[in-house]
């Protein structure tokens, strides 16, 4: 079984195709953290990520090891905006793309794999068994991000937090290549109210009613 997660920064998205996969066993890709690992090495590598020619960008994309384990360092501020740079680039979209197919197409454990970003739905895995499309209000995951900054050291303050993540939306609902959008049928939830467990109990229940589990 494939499963889909797609959605906007902050919105639980992570934490439901974690806990999801943990629930039925399945092997997990947070593919948001691939743009992460790339816009992190293309700056301490001291590649212009805002060049016009993304050959170097694309060649760090190729070459990456999904093996490798994720740092906190990906979860920083900057590295969150190269990232959104980067995955606007059409040659790391399609480095990164074969990646995660092989990923979900034979899973490390064989049973199968559930994946979550931006457009994994859409264009990723466009046949998946189900998916779904995560959201929240904008001052709501902002604050989820900004306590999660804080608690790895971060300095930042809220105002800030919330006017990136508001960039960050309109970098990737309205980028040319792969923008974020909610397939056409995709589970809509919105977890502006609900708290992780209740987000996963109703994919769940959202999963049985299709008898997928």
């Amino acid at each position: 079984m494939i499963i889909a997660i797609d959605g906007t920064a902050a919105s639980g998205k992570g934490t439901l195709g974690r806990t999801l996969a943990m629930r039925l066993d399945l092997d997990y890709l947070d593919t948001g953290k691939l743009y992460r690992a790339v816009g992190h090495a293309a700056l301490t590598s001291g590649v212009d990520i805002d060049a016009s020619d993304p050959t170097a960008i694309a060649e760090i994309a190729t070459n990456l090891d999904l093996s490798q384990p994720f740092t906190s360092e990906l979860r920083t501020t900057d590295v969150g905006e190269a990232a959104s740079k980067v995955a606007a680039l059409a040659e790391v979209r399609q480095a990164l793309l074969r990646k995660q197919r092989e990923f979900a197409e034979h899973p490390p454990h064989g049973k199968g794999a559930v994946l979550d970003g931006r457009d994994i739905g859409t264009v990723v895995l466009p046949d998946a068994d189900a998916k779904f499309y995560i959201d929240a209000a904008a001052d709501i995951r902002a604050n989820r991000r900004h306590l999660e900054l804080v608690a790895t050291g971060e300095a930042i303050e809220f105002p800030e937090v919330l006017s990136d993540l508001i960039k960050r939306d309109c970098r990737d609902k309205n980028r040319t290549v792969a923008p974020l959008i909610a397939a056409d049928d995709a589970f809509f939830i919105d977890s502006s109210t609900k708290n992780a467990e209740e987000v996963l109990e109703l994919v769940l229940s959202c999963l049985q009613e299709a008898k997928l589990v």
